[in-house]
């Protein structure tokens, strides 16, 4: 197993990896049930609700420049599927990421 890495730096360096959790765990020199026990303590929230939110604002950040298009920026926010993207955007925004990009 790898050294035991600070939790909080390696999931900001690394959020919008598309990584499994199992993997992230080993990553930071945690076995799963111990990477989610200790993430959700410093974190407050699940792994899984706080990566979603983290690429979903990156993923709004880049919308609100201007200069790319939601085909465009749902794969460099870790999204596989732009359907999936466009839905959870929508869920945690309340508009979906192309009215975003108007307003920009």
């Amino acid at each position: 197993m790898a050294e035991r890495a600070d939790i909080v730096q390696f999931m900001n360096y690394n959020y919008l990896e598309n990584l499994p959790l199992e993997t992230l765990a080993v990553q930071t020199g945690r076995s799963l049930s111990t990477f989610n026990r200790e993430f959700k303590m410093v974190f407050n929230e699940t792994p899984h609700r706080w990566i979603m939110k983290k690429r979903l604002n990156y993923a709004r950040n880049r919308l609100l420049q201007g200069e790319q298009k939601p085909s465009e920026v749902y794969l460099e926010a870790g999204f596989e599927d732009l359907a999936h993207f466009s839905r959870a955007f929508k869920k945690q925004f309340g508009m979906p990421p192309s009215r975003i990009q108007a307003l920009a």
